[in-house]
């Protein structure tokens, strides 16, 4: 993979030089060919689609239906149909919870790092439908507890919802396995996908997964952009919960017809540019090639995790082994707050990364931690940038002694 020749993609690392970039996790970096793409919307088909029947019209229509194909085809979904548009992975996972026919006494299942969107829509539907919302303890190691697992389910277990990459410290559940002991059980599967399918190969009917929210800006794409996957079959039972122009088919002042998937989930004007972006935004990562990316942001983590490991008092946060954490490096160092590690490195190394709980308030609170300084990295970033980091690192633990 040519880190260099990719890098010459990337107008922000242009026009901010000497900056280093470690907060991929929250947002990633636009490619030139991604920004070009929205721009042709604007400058020369700038239309409605699916209703504007002249010339520029069937133009933005044909753009953003390749856009579908492209994001079916980067998932390995069966048809475009399964790809519905949302504006990022928290609406897809609503829209799961609200047209779900869920009941009161069905279980709803979920693991204990889930960031905020993937908890607060269960505890609602606790709240107003009465639903159980349970959760799976990990491990004293951080890591998923298969066996706690299996034992929590039942034929009473409806759906479970799950992160498959976390956005606390990089490490992926065992999806494969959850959504095969979840099928045993008759339940369907949800997994939050923001973290993992930006960096990794998805295969979604490999996997076998029923549902897969993932969103646009984290995978080089138009922030406001989302995909919620879904199995056609699943997609054309759902109700809508949020519906208006574009989802139906016909109306009478009495009655509704509503068109089929992913149509009667997409109401009203939708983001063309953003959508027809995020397309673009797939194959470029298709022709780096996910394999390519995954491996070379565990390299880097590695080198990261082999220097700042060594320091006395910093402590990593969450899962300890690199190569279990994908491109993300979760620290704190004692006797300092996290947010003054992150502005420090910031201002003093123009090395910017996040700070805080990460929407994941609930894992943090659990253990009685309060927060974390955390890196992540992302296809673009190169060794010398993680050389620098851990350098930076070192320096300011030592003002925490």
């Amino acid at each position: 993979m040519d880190v260099k020749r990719i890098r010459e993609d990337f107008p922000v690392l242009e026009n901010s030089k000497g900056i280093v970039y470690f907060d991929n996790a929250c947002m990633s970096l636009k490619p030139r060919q991604v920004i070009q793409a929205m721009l042709e919307y604007y400058e020369r088909y700038t239309a409605c689609v699916g209703r504007s029947n002249h010339r520029l019209g069937k133009i933005a229509t044909e753009k953003y239906n390749e856009a579908r194909k492209a994001i079916a085809k980067f998932v390995g979904a069966k048809k475009p149909e399964e790809i519905v548009f949302t504006r990022n992975t928290t609406e897809g996972i609503n829209l799961v919870a609200n047209s779900l026919d869920l009941k009161k006494g069905d279980i709803v299942l979920a693991s204990d790092r889930e960031h905020n969107s993937n908890l607060i829509p269960w505890q609602l539907l606790k709240e107003r439908k009465g639903i159980e919302h349970r959760i799976v303890r990990s491990r004293e190691d951080c890591t998923f507890d298969m066996e706690e697992f299996k034992k929590s389910m039942s034929r009473q277990v409806k759906l479970v919802t799950m992160v498959w990459t976390s956005n606390i410290d990089g490490y992926k559940l065992p999806v494969w396995e959850i959504i095969k002991t979840a099928h045993d059980f008759g339940a369907l599967v949800l997994l939050d996908g923001a973290q993992a399918v930006p960096h990794s190969k998805t295969d979604v009917r490999r996997m076998d997964a029923d549902f897969l929210a993932f969103s646009g800006h984290k995978m080089l794409g138009p922030t406001g952009t989302g995909i919620l996957y879904g199995k056609y079959e699943l997609l054309e039972r759902l109700e809508p919960f949020m519906v208006g122009g574009d989802t139906v088919e016909r109306t009478t002042y009495e009655t509704h017809k509503f068109l089929n998937p992913p149509e009667k989930f997409e109401a009203g004007l939708q983001d063309y540019a953003g959508m027809i972006g995020l397309g673009e935004a797939a194959r470029y990562l298709e022709r780096i090639g996910m394999e390519n990316i995954e491996k070379h942001e565990v390299m880097l983590n590695k080198l990261i995790s082999e220097r700042i490991s060594q320091i006395p008092n910093l402590q990593m946060v969450g899962i300890q082994n690199p190569e279990l954490r994908g491109g993300i490096i979760s620290f704190n160092i004692r006797g300092m707050k996290y947010h003054d590690i992150s502005l420090m490195l910031d201002h003093n190394h123009g090395i910017l990364i996040r700070s805080g709980q990460h929407c994941c308030h609930s894992w943090f609170n659990a253990r009685g931690i309060e927060g974390s300084a955390r890196a992540s990295l992302y296809l673009y970033n190169t060794q010398e940038e993680a050389e620098l980091f851990a350098e930076a690192v070192q320096k300011i633990a030592k003002l925490g002694k």
